[in-house]
Formats: C-alpha cells, structure tokens, sequence
C-alpha cells in the first residue's frame, strides 16, 4: 500500500499532513538540490559533530550534499516527534548506526546516490534502505562471485545479459538495505543474507543472530526507471508513506 504527499520544501511540510501510524513506514525522496538558497537553513540544525565532519569534507558539493542530506533527516526526525530539529540527540551504536537515545523505538536510515535520496522512518521496528543507479561495470561478475550466495550466483549466471545489470542491483540493495537494518554493515557479510531467486520479496538465509528469515521483509518502492532501491524491515508493516521532498 502506497500512499503519496507532496510538502514542497521540507521544512514547509505540515505536521498534520501525515498521519503517524506506528505500523507504517513514512518513506521520504527527492533529488538533493546542493543550493546555496537553503544552505544556511540546514546547516544551523547540525549537531556540532555533524558541522565538524562537514567541514573537512574539502569537496565543495559533497560538502554541501552532506549538510542538505543530514539537515533534511533532523526536519523529517522533528517532525515526526514534534521537537525542534536542533534540539534531536542522535547517537551512534557499536557498528556506526545512527539512533535516537531518548527515542529509541522510532527508527530510521536513509541512502543517496548520486543526487537521490531516500529517507525511511518507522516505528518499534528494525528498518533498512538502500538506492542505487543501475549503472554497467566492469567489476559486477567479480562483485557477484564475492558479495553473492550460491543460489543466488547460479540464478544470476544463467540470466541473459541484457538482464544482468537491473538484477544485480535488486539483489545488491536488497542485501544493502538488511546489513544496514541490522546495524553491521557490509562487515556483517553480504554472501550471508541470501534472497530467494525465486522470490525476491524473501530471504533465503540470514544469520543466526538475528532470527529466522522468515521475519524479514523486503519492500521494493517505485522511484522510476534506472533505480534500484529495497526496504527491509524486521515485521510486516501495514503499508509505507510515499511523500516527496
């Protein structure tokens, strides 16, 4: 279940406007714009350790995409609890996963690539998003032999080639969208969360730490032609929120 909003600018989006329904994901996108018109604004709701490690990134766009990027997550994380942006505490846990200490059922990731961003929040939940640009490389057979399981290798090498690039995004920000969901990261093994080739909406296998994968579901959104993207939460959710920046 899809269900759309339109805020304009993100700071103009009405608390109101969206209903906050502990059993469905409020997924955010857009392009991020880069301007200097709204730099100020997003940079004065940085935390001190955000404004520091945006001032040594020397490049001046992805400075600015980063300043845009954390900026629009504190407004959405604001509204939804109704504080101000400035004042949310984000921590970090063990592997690097932002979370909110004074709010931790409320969850949230969010992915760029390139100028797309992706912004999921839900609640009393383990969630995990991932978007990519379905772009050709040379490196993506080598990719599949490292970061892929055996059934998914044989389904991806028996594929036609026109096919191959779209399917190993799916697969990729699939198994992306669940290492983040559980806070490890690539470090926690992509070849270890295993889709089902014959139902991508499954897991196949995923570690033993962190339950069966019967309990992980995987969301694909709608975001058009040349992008991959994946949602995957540790319960079945009512539906997700679609609304644009």
């Amino acid at each position: 279940m899809i269900a759309g909003a339109r805020g304009g600018l993100l700071l103009g989006v009405n608390l109101q406007d969206i209903e906050l329904n502990t059993d469905t994901i409020q997924i955010w996108h857009g392009n991020i714009s880069a301007e200097n018109a709204h730099y100020q604004s997003y940079w004065r709701v940085l935390d001190a350790d955000e404004q520091a490690h945006a001032g040594r990134i020397k490049i001046d766009l992805l400075h600015k995409r980063y300043v845009e990027v954390h900026g629009r997550l504190r407004n959405i994380l604001a509204q939804t609890l109704n504080e101000s942006p400035e004042k949310i505490k984000i921590n970090k846990a063990e592997h690097g996963k932002p979370y909110l200490p004074d709010t931790p059922e409320l969850a949230f990731n969010l992915s760029h690539s390139a100028d797309t961003l992706v912004i999921a929040v839900g609640w009393n939940c383990q969630l995990g998003v991932d978007i990519e640009s379905c772009k050709p490389r040379a490196s993506l057979a080598g990719l599949v032999e490292k970061c892929f399981a055996e059934e998914e290798i044989a389904y991806w090498n028996k594929l036609p080639e026109a096919q191959k690039i779209l399917e190993f995004y799916r697969f990729w920000t699939r198994k992306e969208a669940f290492v983040k969901a559980t806070g490890r990261g690539i470090g926690l093994g992509l070849n270890r969360c295993v889709i089902n080739p014959e139902n991508q909406a499954k897991f196949l296998r995923v570690p033993v730490d962190y339950g069966p994968a019967s309990i992980w579901h995987i969301h694909e959104l709608a975001f058009g032609l040349g992008i991959c993207n994946a949602l995957v939460t540790d319960k079945d959710i009512a539906g997700f929120r679609l609304m644009d920046f």
